[in-house]
């Protein structure tokens, strides 16, 4: 790989860790997403800062959590501006300051910002087949400095408008379906089923079953009630769908990940066809991710596993690490973005910011070390991630202190903190969460 290479960022929407065929999911087949884990690095323990689109993405272009400029959701009202300081060391503008071509192209969704005020040229506003086109004819055309390229698809955050269509309890929920029309009619050929395949047969050998979490958590925090009820179309979803209509979610959800693996795959092949495969950098990586039928949820906004977990592969040419999974350490796709690219491109990262170059684990997987914990945000709370535990505190209601055991319980049902063996453990992750927003140095001294 030559000093300065190329380097490829591709973002879906509303894809969770779970949805790749080289994941484990047997329900669906990635060939493009699995073949960059196979020449690359796949963090199995990535996490975004915030699991909705707004402060996510926030994040992932500037290396802030959001609640540095106040903000806790899609409602960007909430803000003024966000601070000069912080677009002018937007990853555009870092890395065009260090001699490289950035561009963008495909779903923005911003707050109070476009692309171009983080320092990119647009190539393309589509999110979908056309986004695909333009990069890779971009990527093949000739090129007189290495490039930044963001290709942000929309999928499949489509699969939001099943539970919207189906409820429409009120005028916006009517409106939201009635401005969506190409997004329904992408869910509509998402829920089609195999040719020639029976109803019966549909739901016994192709549509996905039942997550083994399915039911909500014995001790569920109140706050949960409060998202749901905020949005009448998730109440009625967890109230009203039986089981048949959440397999079909999920069967819909899986082939709305398969269509942007297409799309993926197209732009990837113009790497491969342009001669530009083995000096450029390609991360993946999703802004967060889908409930998917866990505790009877679809959507995102809490705190679980299924919405905070995301995919994230770094393949860099030439390294030995190839194929390697990260399993134990955690890492924060919105912090440690920025001063990965800034590791690539040979130029400091800013000053103040939590995140690390990921690029020491991806060239030694084993040895190098990570996070011992990444923060997370929500509208309702906010929570801390390590190695082995979840640690949650919601703003208000009942239960709203949460500890989740990862490794004894991955699915998240039920509340450890009251567990005697998970005393001390609790102790430590409550002094984390304390002080989360420190630099993890400090945080280290203090623990």
């Amino acid at each position: 790989m030559k000093d300065r290479p190329n380097v490829l960022v591709i973002l879906t929407d509303q894809q969770n860790a779970a949805m790749m065929s080289g994941a484990g999911n047997d329900y669906l087949r990635t060939p493009a997403m699995d073949s960059l884990a196979a020449g690359g690095v796949r963090f199995e323990r990535a996490y975004c800062t915030n699991p909705l689109c707004v402060p996510s993405r926030f994040s992932l272009m500037t290396g802030r959590m959001p609640s540095e400029i106040g903000l806790r959701n899609n409602d960007d009202r909430t803000i003024s501006s966000v601070p000069d300081g912080i677009k002018e060391l937007g990853a555009g503008w870092l890395l065009r300051e260090a001699g490289y071509d950035p561009v963008y192209g495909g779903k923005v969704h911003l707050p109070r910002l476009s692309a171009n005020d983080l320092g990119f040229d647009v190539v393309e506003t589509d999110q979908r087949n056309g986004l695909a086109d333009t990069c890779a004819q971009w990527i093949r055309g000739p090129h007189q400095r290495p490039f930044f390229m963001v290709a942000s698809f929309v999928n499949p955050h489509d699969i939001c408008f099943m539970a919207i269509r189906d409820s429409q309890a009120n005028e916006r929920e009517r409106r939201a379906i009635e401005r969506r029309v190409t997004e329904c009619q992408c869910l509509d050929l998402a829920l089609e089923r195999p040719p020639g395949v029976g109803e019966e047969a549909f739901y016994s050998k192709h549509c996905p079953p039942l997550p083994g979490n399915f039911e909500p958590q014995v001790d569920e925090p109140e706050a949960i009630h409060h998202i749901l009820e905020q949005h009448p179309f998730r109440a009625r979803a967890r109230r009203e769908w039986g089981e048949r209509r959440w397999r079909e979610h999920r069967w819909a959800y899986a082939r709305l990940t398969e269509m942007v693996d297409a799309n993926v795959k197209r732009v990837l092949d113009s790497l491969s066809s342009s001669g530009l495969e083995d000096s450029t950098v390609v991360i993946f990586t999703s802004d967060h991710g889908d409930m998917d039928g866990a505790h009877r949820m679809e959507h995102k906004v809490v705190l679980y596993e299924e919405a905070c977990r995301v995919p994230l592969i770094i393949r860099q040419p030439g390294t030995a690490s190839a194929g390697a999974v990260c399993t134990t350490e955690p890492v924060s796709n919105g912090l440690d973005l920025l001063p990965t690219l800034c590791d690539y491109a040979g130029v400091e990262a800013p000053s103040g910011i939590l995140g690390r170059s990921l690029r020491p684990l991806v060239e030694d997987p084993i040895g190098a070390r990570g996070h011992r914990c990444v923060p997370i945000e929500h509208e309702c709370g906010s929570a801390v991630v390590s190695e082995r535990f979840k640690y949650v505190l919601y703003d208000r209601g009942a239960h709203r202190e949460q500890l989740y055991d990862l490794q004894a319980d991955p699915g998240e049902t039920r509340n450890a903190a009251g567990d005697p063996d998970n005393a001390s453990v609790l102790v430590e992750m409550r002094e984390l969460f304390e002080h989360r927003f420190c630099d993890e140095r400090s945080v280290e001294e203090h623990a």
